[in-house]
């Protein structure tokens, strides 16, 4: 399999992970030095992002890939990323939803051990 295709399997493994809560998946595809920035310029750390996923500060009810780019170099070590998604809000008690339509990009490097890292994510919220 292409670095290309393993990235591109590796990213849409990650947003499952982020919605159904599986944060082994997390854990093992976030690289310990992670750089995440949120839509709203917010920043964490690998530990501070899942905390926040496990605290409810970041919640997906889904996300939908429009459009995803992966780009490898470094002879295939290293990957970026770039696309547009759609992150669903879980349901409130009046059953009502909210969407965010992100554009993104995203550094993953290949661990030795480890295998694909994800090391920066950066987010933009875009127009409705």
């Amino acid at each position: 399999m292409t670095a290309e295709k393993e990235v591109e399997a590796l990213e849409r493994q990650r947003f499952e992970a982020q919605v159904k809560k599986n944060y082994a998946v997390l854990e093992k595809v976030l690289g310990n030095d992670l750089v995440y920035i949120h839509g709203d310029g917010y920043e964490n750390t690998k530990a501070e992002y899942i905390q926040s996923i496990r605290d409810g500060k970041s919640q997906y009810g889904s996300i939908e890939i429009d459009a995803l780019n992966v780009r490898s170099y470094n002879d295939d070590k290293t990957a970026v990323v770039n696309g547009t998604i759609r992150i669903t809000s879980p349901p409130k008690l009046d059953g009502s939803t909210s969407v965010a339509r992100i554009k993104y990009v995203v550094v993953q490097i290949k661990d030795k051990k480890k295998g694909w890292q994800v090391v920066l994510w950066q987010a933009q919220k875009q127009a409705s």
